[in-house]
């Protein structure tokens, strides 16, 4: 059989660095191939380079035997490539008709392309209406409108980055139907993702990337979670573990917490209510866009709540701001790193400065003592193994999961009362996501109380003490993870009632 996508020798070059070193690797019609690799890898710029959005410095590409170098995105999906990013790139504001024809070249006039936006829908089993605004669809909702856009073009690879992180158990089953559809008849799939167990259910190869170069491949059936994931960082995995459990007094109690949403697409939060106790871990799940954001904006004081209470060793601190807060030791971390939790364009210094000036007694009087903001910032560096050349580079500099590692190890460092953390280890590959987890963990064990908002599944599970769903802006009672299962979880997560779980 002819490959339909062949590479040979791809190797690019960035400024003290090799992305990508001599990599080969051949992708056949209807075949499920998965990229897998730690952050840093080379996995981004590779499918860049497929996608036609970076040109390789040497080495060749072909698709069906013939050689092929698209010179942006539009020639690739003239090829037959499309990809679905891991962020969304939609307009809330516009149909989803309509955001489909703004991502065509040659797009037909709205009635038709509804039509075949539901001609499609109905094939793949993704249900959409065309004429629904983005900005009302959950996460799972906005992930099929990017995949019905790519289908239209009917392509011969779909390339896919991190495609389930947002989706609750029973939109996986969803999407793997489609996508074990598509390869039936023949579309081969390019699959990233850093969730083994699903990479084992759903793919038929791998191919691993270790800084840059190929250094295995496997069948991914045939082959443990454990394994590949020590086969992406060259070592052995430890397991995340925790002394016993001992809960303390409690440390934070929020009542009856409601607040609108800043933003016209968001969620407000209703009547939230929330007892967390010293060195507890409490898990909170929820399909995105169901109150993640506006419940850590509450908590770490970014917007004030005009209903409710929110209170930390017995006194009101409801009224105080982020700063205030951060300063009696209730601190956080956000889910969108670049922007949010971190300056783009300033230091790893400088980042370590904006939230650890209070408590790492970074600024007396006014005056900021830099000397012991690199001090901060190095030490972040080393304890959470960040990759980059120096605290003095910029925060865009560093991959998603480095960053991330960076902002995390931040905030831990700074030795909180509570912890209050969303995505912790969104997009991070195996190795990096235990060590934030036992982070987390050894931070709960010195008697710190965390909250995880995480819609990994897996993650809360494996570090929580408690679980409660986030659903329309309402957290379900909060019961133990102890024989709690995926299944139930995921219920509870679209809002289902009258689990028969073990209350705390």
């Amino acid at each position: 059989m002819t490959p339909l996508l062949s590479l040979k020798g791809l190797t690019k070059a960035y400024p003290g660095v090799v992305a990508n070193d001599d990599v080969s690797l051949e992708i056949n019609p209807g075949e499920v191939h998965s990229l897998l690799g730690e952050n840093g890898a080379g996995k981004s710029t590779l499918v860049k380079m497929i996608y036609g959005l970076v040109k390789p410095d040497h080495g060749e590409m072909k698709m069906n035997g013939v050689a092929y170098a698209p010179s942006e995105p539009r020639a690739a999906r003239g090829s037959g490539v499309g990809m679905v990013f891991q962020h969304f790139s939609l307009f809330d504001a516009l149909s989803v008709a309509e955001n489909i024809a703004l991502g065509m070249e040659n797009a037909p006039k709205l009635t038709a392309l509804s039509e075949q936006i539901r001609k499609v829908s109905d094939t793949y089993g993704l249900p959409l209406a065309p004429d629904r605004i983005v900005g009302d669809l959950s996460a799972g909702e906005r992930q099929r409108v990017e995949i019905i856009r790519c289908l239209l073009q009917e392509p011969k690879l779909l390339i896919m980055d991190e495609p389930t992180s947002v989706l609750t158990p029973q939109e996986v089953d969803i999407l793997f139907q489609t996508l074990r559809k598509l390869s039936a008849e023949g579309t081969a799939i390019l699959y990233i993702s850093h969730k083994l167990e699903e990479i084992r259910s759903l793919c038929d190869s791998a191919t691993i990337l270790r800084l840059g170069k190929v250094v295995g491949t496997c069948v991914p059936r045939e082959t443990t979670a454990r394994e590949m994931a020590e086969m992406m960082v060259g070592k052995v995995l430890g397991t995340p573990t925790r002394a016993g459990l001992t809960l303390g007094e409690t440390v934070l109690e929020v009542s009856a917490l409601s607040l609108p949403s800043p933003s016209a697409f968001g969620m407000p939060l209703r009547e939230v209510s929330i007892q967390l106790r010293k060195g507890e871990i409490l898990g909170v799940g929820g399909v995105a866009g169901n109150g993640q954001d506006e419940l850590l904006a509450a908590l770490s004081g970014e917007l004030l709540s005009p209903a409710g209470s929110i209170k930390m060793r017995n006194e009101d601190i409801g009224h105080l701001g982020p700063n205030a807060r951060r300063a009696i030791g209730l601190l956080a971390a956000p889910e969108e790193r670049l922007g949010h939790a971190a300056a783009p364009d300033m230091s790893l210094t400088e980042n370590a400065m904006l939230t650890g000036a209070a408590r790492q007694n970074l600024e007396r009087n006014g005056f900021l003592n830099w000397p012991a903001a690199r001090g901060f910032a190095e030490k972040i560096i080393e304890a959470f193994d960040v990759r980059t050349p120096g605290p003095g580079n910029a925060a865009r500099s560093l991959s998603g999961g480095n960053l991330q590692k960076f902002v995390i190890g931040r905030e831990v460092l700074q030795n909180p009362e509570v912890l209050v953390v969303n995505q912790p280890t969104w997009g991070v590959d195996a190795s990096a996501a235990a060590a934030i987890r036992q982070s987390l963990l050894d931070l709960a064990g010195k008697g710190a109380a965390v909250i995880v908002i995480s819609q990994d599944l897996d993650e809360l599970m494996e570090i929580s003490d408690h679980f409660a769903a986030l659903n329309e802006g309402r957290l379900s009672e909060p019961c133990s993870t102890d024989g709690l299962s995926v299944e139930q979880i995921g219920l509870m997560m679209g809002g289902a009632h009258g689990m028969e779980v073990a209350h705390v």
